[in-house]
């Protein structure tokens, strides 16, 4: 079929760098995948139980638009008792399918054509190609090694002009693991307000900061009036497959987007939904448990790149590490296929995060520490022979 049929906007959006070294891995025999970013345990058992539970009993039916009143109101004692910011349940809050649906609709919810977003790079793949199905132009600024990763005030404000309509920030960050403080987020905050701004906050991680907590920009003094946090249950509860996000922000922006969810999605799996209330109510030892094997694994994981040579930060959360490959002389990109070829070990290039990702690779470490001792052992050899 002719090209003729497809939009120009969609035909100009490059596929997924992650998804394409994923495909090719799972092609390939003895391949240790460090490259897709999901926790390798199992969703805790009273979540599954939960859903189970709720089959049972016959909710097979749709959910209000806005999610289970029940599963909102439990989501406003979660960020109230966690990350000291209050929201409510009637009008503030709206369960999505994943994350990544709720960072769709806060985009066109607030966009027009033309409007500028600005962009933190080293960034989740999506942000750009969302903001341009949205009719917004997406603006990159890059945080370097040299900050561990971390973007500065000063920065974001030299990228705003009369066209900039909002921010979007990630920390802890995918890919690099970098967390903002309170005074990096300060600091940011008084940009924003300055410039009459809106932030859109991916906080999918928050609750895998393994030092301090990772503090949500919307705690900021005047800040909640203009945030839109998103987040949910994939990461830090381990049920990515069970499709379940959440968003909150002020009243008018989420009834924004509860229009635009209604036409496009109805409302979340009601199974899931069940699950996640679970979740929320009994899953916070679990949370810990999975938090304390994913520092034990950063730490070797850092160890072992920096004695081969990879200079690597030690990131704040996430479960992810950001190695230098510079000093092997490839491109991110040479390397990762030259590394899945040579030693079957599955790395993301850096440059498909962004421009400034270019040197750099990103490995997940939600792996077992064996395999995770083997990878390094893998990639010592491939580093050790192209840096001779």
């Amino acid at each position: 079929m002719s090209s003729y049929y497809l939009s120009q906007q969609v035909q100009e959006i490059k596929p997924s760098g992650i998804r394409k070294f994923f495909d090719l891995a799972s092609k390939m025999e003895n391949v240790i995948s460090l490259g897709v970013g999901e926790p390798d345990f199992v969703t805790p058992w009273s979540v599954i139980e939960a859903s189970y539970h709720s089959l049972e009993q016959g909710y097979t039916a749709y959910t209000a638009n806005a999610g289970l009143f029940e599963l909102r109101e439990e989501i406003s004692y979660y960020l109230e008792n966690n990350f000291d910011v209050t929201y409510s349940p009637e009008s503030q809050i709206l369960v999505t399918v994943g994350g990544s649906q709720a960072i769709d609709l806060s985009l066109r919810a607030i966009i027009d054509p033309g409007d500028e977003v600005i962009i933190v790079e080293p960034c989740f793949v999506a942000y750009s190609p969302i903001v341009s199905l949205a009719g917004g132009v997406p603006v990159t600024v890059s945080a370097t090694n040299d900050n561990a990763f971390k973007i500065t005030a000063e920065q974001i404000e030299q990228a705003i002009t009369k066209r900039t309509k909002a921010i979007i920030l990630c920390s802890p960050n995918n890919p690099t693991g970098a967390v903002l403080s309170k005074e990096d987020l300060t600091s940011i905050a008084a940009v924003v307000r300055k410039h009459d701004l809106l932030v859109i906050s991916d906080e999918i991680y928050a609750e895998l900061s393994y030092d301090d907590k990772a503090p949500s920009v919307a705690s900021i003094n005047g800040m909640k009036e203009r945030t839109i946090v998103v987040t949910g249950f994939s990461k830090a509860f381990a049920m990515t497959g069970w499709r379940l996000g959440y968003t909150v922000g002020p009243e008018k922006i989420i009834q924004a987007m509860l229009k635009i969810h209604q036409y496009t999605m109805m409302c979340a799996p009601t199974m899931a939904q069940h699950g996640a209330l679970e979740a929320l109510r009994n899953g916070s030892e679990s949370v810990q448990e999975m938090k304390t094997s994913y520092r034990q694994r950063r730490n070797f994981v850092v160890k072992a790149l920096n004695e081969m040579g990879l200079s690597c930060h030690l990131p704040g959360g996430a479960f992810y590490v950001f190695p230098s490959i510079k000093a092997t002389g490839m491109s991110s990109e040479e390397f990762a296929q030259r590394l899945l070829e040579e030693e079957r070990v599955a790395v993301v290039p850096g440059d498909v995060f962004g421009e400034s990702g270019e040197g750099y690779i990103r490995c997940s470490y939600a792996t077992s520490i064996k395999q995770l001792d083997q990878a390094m052992k893998r990639m010592s050899r491939f580093v050790e022979k192209y840096t001779k």
